[in-house]
């Protein structure tokens, strides 16, 4: 199994076998949860995509274009996947979108002044990138269909890599968590090209790390997967990658497909699993 394997299995393990039973009055299905997880991988050495089952390799490569155009309309992300229909507003958009939030919500461009200010300050460890708005997530304010789940992550340069920490406040590690882990591994990689660097480290923080009891059975057949072997995944980026995410452009999505899927020969799939809303 790829180094990625090995993590997320001790994570996924972690959480299942010594975390404290949470019932969720939010979704009604009863967690198991561990508070303050935190990995670190080198994207580098070996991309995060999840071998040990099979995860949709087109849907995490179009939502990382579609955020960094800063839409926040589902017309784009259509053409590859339904999944974000259930979140949306009547108008077809997604209020809480990521990349909508990077690049308008706060007034400023959030993306670009990064890329910007890492070019002018490369040592700087003033890269912060923010999703949540506290005018109008969590606490008491009004529930509503979706808040961020990622609510902030840093960029900074070292060594003349990359290197990107993500902050999570709440993360379904069976369906959520791969997904989020190759998006912003694709998205570091999609900036460090730009930025003309290395890949360096991603971490991410997990506040709330969770298993909902309708995927426990996935859970005991995925830490039981031993004999599974898979050779390292790399990200190799066609060129003026981030550009054409800027530009929309609809066939760069294939691009990285076909690119991931050349590699990618994941282990038997487990029993659906259902997401909880």
């Amino acid at each position: 199994m790829t180094n990625f394997d090995a993590l997320y299995k001790d994570a996924i393990a972690r959480v299942y076998q010594r975390g404290d039973e949470v019932f969720s009055d939010r979704t009604g299905l009863s967690t198991r949860a561990l508070p303050g997880l935190t990995y670190e991988l080198e994207p580098s050495q070996g991309f995060p995509l999840l071998t040990l089952r099979k995860i949709p390799v087109r849907l995490f490569c179009a939502e990382v274009v579609w955020m960094v155009m800063g839409e926040k309309h589902l017309d784009f992300l259509r053409q590859f996947t339904k999944i974000w229909d259930q979140f949306a507003e009547e108008d077809g958009t997604i209020e809480c979108a990521y990349g909508y939030r990077w690049r308008h919500h706060f007034g400023r461009d959030q993306l670009l002044d990064l890329v910007q200010h890492l070019r002018d300050e490369p040592t700087s460890r003033q890269g912060v990138v923010l999703m949540w708005d506290p005018s109008d997530d969590g606490l008491t304010a009004p529930k509503k269909k979706n808040v961020p789940c990622p609510f902030c992550w840093t960029a900074n340069i070292i060594g003349g890599k990359l290197n990107v920490h993500l902050v999570i406040r709440s993360n379904d590690m069976m369906l959520g968590n791969p997904h989020d882990t190759a998006g912003f591994a694709l998205l570091q990689a999609m900036l460090a090209q730009e930025l003309g660097v290395g890949v360096g480290k991603l971490t991410v923080s997990i506040s709330h790390a969770h298993i909902y009891e309708n995927h426990y059975d996935q859970v005991e057949e995925l830490v039981e997967r031993d004999e599974h072997s898979h050779d390292e995944i790399f990200c190799q980026l066609p060129e003026r990658s981030f550009q054409r995410a800027l530009e929309g452009d609809a066939e760069l999505v294939h691009e990285l497909f076909k690119m991931f899927k050349a590699q990618y020969k994941p282990a038997a799939p487990v029993k659906k699993m259902q997401i909880a809303v």
